[in-house]
């Protein structure tokens, strides 16, 4: 399974029973934590996400309503007795602020933070079967945004032409990778006669805190889904721009020319109580809009 829960989808003050920025980027095995702001404990706790799954964080800036929760999880990680390593994937500056947090507390963790400052753009984390990329976003200070791509082979074994073949198993990787088959006689088979195309890989973007800027769209090309802030409304657009953020449509236009197949919206101004607005704003731009909403896992499909 490929998708994404919200835990938080609010703007900087927490209102509405909205929370600061937080998602859970679920990969099969794999779970992912992005941002953390205020209260994202609990609400790992309300949705039943298992904090101990989670061993990669990328925090995209260090605007308290995105890492303000991060001290109290990495020591609530400490006294559930955690024995794996966490990877942190973060602006440098927050590593000091960290340490002092856990040093004045005298804090002392039974597993090892791997912390990796965020300085330039490209892969961050190479698995076998993902990778994790970093971009620069346009915020009020340094702000990253992070691309989680599926990884799979170019085509998938046919079953019944492998059997009457009679390949052995050792040859399967070369040929998912698009390799003929030389039998034991020196006779070619074709790769095209052993496997079937396989299913595009899927993807995820992250746009942190942003304003409009069209080379967002360049490092989300293409991508399964997008999610994109929309602080405002598209009638505060001028407002959005001296607080570098984005609006409705704004958001909208990136996910068009970024070619991505569907778009979520959130990081919300505590401005508004309702969100129907921004979902029909958004939509009348570009339709395969939902709004980013508390508790929902969006599948990356």
């Amino acid at each position: 399974m490929f998708g994404v829960t919200i835990l938080g989808n609010n703007s900087a003050l927490p209102a509405y029973d909205r929370h600061p920025t937080a998602q859970v980027v679920t990969l099969d095995q794999f779970q992912f934590l992005i941002d953390c702001g205020e209260g994202t404990q609990m609400q790992l706790s309300r949705y039943k996400i298992r904090r101990s799954r989670i061993n990669h964080i990328f925090i995209s800036h260090l605007h308290g309503d995105h890492y303000f929760g991060l001290p109290g999880l990495i020591t609530s990680m400490g006294l559930l007795n955690r024995e794996n390593d966490l990877h942190l994937h973060a602006p440098a500056p927050l590593k000091p602020i960290l340490d002092l947090v856990l040093q004045a507390a005298d804090t002392r963790l039974p597993y090892t933070v791997h912390f990796h400052a965020l300085d330039t753009e490209g892969v961050i984390v190479d698995d076998a079967k993902f990778s994790v990329e970093c971009f620069k976003v346009f915020h009020r200070i340094e702000c990253w945004g992070f691309v989680f791509r599926e990884k799979k082979p170019l085509r998938k074994i046919d079953k019944e032409k492998i059997g009457q073949y009679k390949i052995p198993s050792a040859a399967f990787d070369l040929i998912k990778m698009g390799e003929d088959f030389i039998t034991n006689k020196g006779e070619r088979i074709a790769n095209e006669d052993l496997t079937i195309a396989n299913t595009p890989p899927r993807s995820y973007a992250y746009c942190a805190d942003t304003m409009y800027h069209e080379t967002i769209a360049e490092k989300a090309k293409e991508v399964t889904v997008l999610y994109h802030e929309t602080t405002y409304l598209h009638e505060l657009e001028e407002r959005a721009f001296s607080r570098f953020h984005s609006t409705t449509v704004q958001a909208a236009q990136i996910a068009i020319k970024a070619n991505a197949k569907r778009l979520l919206i959130g990081h919300f101004s505590s401005k508004y109580e309702q969100l129907d607005e921004f979902l029909e704003e958004t939509s009348v731009v570009f339709p395969e809009t939902e709004l980013a909403l508390e508790g929902v896992t969006y599948r990356v499909l």
